[in-house]
Parts: structure tokens; sequence; C-alpha cells
């Protein structure tokens, strides 16, 4: 009986498909999932757009922090800076999204490697409180430079569109959104493929070493966040288009946050845990408010209590996953894989 792995060169160790049946497995869901427009309400096309944003973002954070080593608390702020560049680059621009998204995700990358700098002598949580100070001066240039962003009244922002195409309702920015968010994986996964992933990896494990060996440390950590910022830059942009309006509001702390609690609950170091993670915290308030509000006539309370709940459920999921599941949910699917894979001799 065939059971385990049966690699014999580094070609087949570094596959990202294990075998032929795994990637017409992958290609038939990818498949299916052009289908949903056709029987998903206009509710759940929302939630599904901002699942796939979610799942760019998480994958900026985590290859800053989960492969990179290096704590961030400023993605809520570049994902402004995407949106905002986004918004000037389409509305008084009047440019196309197959360049607007590119350059507001090339913006943001330089944004992130200036306030990356502090990595070359910060770590830990010293280089998180830095990255928090960014969050702080970009909110401060975001309110206060009405010429571009229009201040705290924020600005609107026109639909992607590419000659007579245009991407207007959720139906259609889904066939913008799914696409690049398959391909912003792929790039990710075969990113850590190479020496520049590797690269990332050694610092994340011990810099020193790594700096020992000939890697150039302060390099590739801006290079690292210049890459996430990039990633979270573009999350940035589908959010505009796909929220039309954005305003200071749009982007609180609080969302920094969420980023960091999907890559914990997901599995930090991992392309699948992003996935993971982003699913279920995108999820959680939705399907929360939904199990409250045949409740609400009862307890109308719980109404006006529905922001403290989802918080405290929030941190409860954090604090269950951190005890119970401290690799995320994508080592427990490694795990049941290997079960699998190692049966009937699995232990």
């Amino acid at each position: 009986m065939r059971c385990g792995d049966f690699r014999q060169t580094y070609v087949q160790d570094m596959a990202i498909f294990e075998s032929a049946f795994g990637r017409r497995v992958y290609l038939l869901f990818l498949a299916s999932l052009a289908f949903v427009p056709a029987f998903a309400s206009g509710f759940w096309m929302d939630v599904a757009n901002r699942v796939l944003i979610a799942i760019i973002a998480a994958t900026g954070l985590n290859i800053l922090t989960g492969f990179t080593g290096q704590i961030s608390l400023g993605n809520a702020a570049f994902l402004a800076v995407g949106a905002y560049a986004t918004g000037y680059l389409a509305g008084p621009m009047g440019l196309p999204f197959l360049v607007v998204i590119p350059a507001a995700g090339v913006l943001t990358a330089l944004v992130g490697m200036v306030f990356g700098v502090p990595s070359l002598r910060l770590k830990g949580l010293y280089l998180a409180v830095a990255t928090l100070a960014a969050h702080f001066v970009i909110e401060f240039v975001v309110t206060h430079w009405e010429s571009v962003t229009g201040g705290v009244n924020g600005m609107s922002v026109p639909a992607a569109s590419l000659g007579g195409l245009s991407f207007k309702g959720d139906r259609t920015l889904y066939y913008l959104v799914l696409p690049l968010t398959v391909a912003m994986l792929l790039f990710a996964k075969n990113l850590f493929r190479t020496k520049v992933g590797k690269a990332f990896v050694a610092i994340r494990d011990q810099d020193i070493s790594a700096e020992v060996m000939g890697v150039h440390v302060f390099k590739y950590k801006l290079l690292s966040f210049g890459v996430s910022s990039f990633y979270v830059g573009v999350a940035g942009a589908l959010l505009a288009y796909q929220a039309r309006t954005i305003s200071p509001e749009s982007f609180p702390i609080t969302l920094a946050i969420d980023f960091l609690g999907m890559i914990i609950i997901g599995g930090m170091g991992s392309i699948l845990g992003s996935i993971f993670g982003a699913i279920f915290i995108t999820l959680l308030p939705e399907l929360l408010r939904l199990a409250v509000t045949p409740l609400a006539s009862h307890f109308p309370e719980l109404t006006t209590l529905f922001a403290s709940l989802k918080m405290g459920v929030f941190g409860l999921a954090i604090v269950l996953f951190l005890v119970f599941e401290p690799d995320g949910m994508a080592a427990r699917w490694h795990s049941i894989k290997a079960y699998w894979k190692l049966y009937p001799f699995s232990y």
C-alpha cells in the first residue's frame, strides 16, 4: 500500500502542487469560484469581495511579520495610502484601473519602505511602536491634505473601468478582485522558493546568523517592507473601488489589529494561513450579526451592544487559538492532510 511522501528531487520538494490530482482539484475549485455571482445574493457578494481583499492585505502582512519577523501596526495606514492614491489617480487624473492599481501599490511600497528604515536599529515591540507612529503620521496627512484627499469629508472614487468595460457593482467587481487575488497569492507562494524569500525567513529565524552567512539584513528587511506594503496598497486600491467613498474614518487603528488577528489565527509564516485567517475574521462579524438579528426583537439591547460583542468574540477567538492552536488554522489543516497521507500508519 502506497503511503507517505516519495520526493526524490529538489524540484519535487519545491513544487506548489504535490501531484497532478492536487493541481486538478485546485483548478476545479478556482473554476467553481467563477460561478459564485450566479448564485450569491448582493449581501454575500459584498462579503466575498471583502474576504478576497482581506486575503491580499493579510498575505502582505504575513510576508513582513510571519516570514520576515518584523512586527507592524501600520497596515491600516498603508491601506489608506493605496485607497487615496486610487481615488486621486482614478478621479482627477482619470487613469484606468490597469494603471491605477499597480501605481497605488508602488506608491504604498515606497511609503512603507520609508517607515521601514527604523528596522535597521529596531525590532520587536520597538519596531511595532515605530510603525504605529507611521499610522498617526499618515492619518494626519490624510486629514489635512484637503486638496488631494478631501480632508475629513473624504473623497469619491469612480468605478473601475477600461474602455467600455465597467466594474460598478459587487458582482462585476468580483471578476476583477478574484483573478488579482489568485495572481498575488501565487506570486507570494513562489517568492519563498527564491533567494529573496529564503533571506526573509533566515532574518526571521536568526538575523545575526543570516548576516554572518552573507545576507544583507537591512536590504532584505527594507525589501520585505516594500513587498508587504505593495500588497496592502493593492488591497487598499480594491477597497476604494468597492466602497466608492473613502474617508479617514475608513481606516482606524483597529483595522491593523484585525489584520494581525488574521495571521495569528490563520497561521504566521503561511500563505494558506493568510487565507484561512482572512476568511475567519471577515466572516466572524457577519455570522455574529446573522445570529443576533433574530434575537434583537426579543432583546433590543443586543443591537446597541453588537460592537462590544463583536470585539469580545474577536478577542476570545484569538485567546482560544493561542492556547489550543498556537500555530493557527493552517497547521491544523496540514495535520489533517498528514493524517490521511500517512494512513493507515499515521500517528
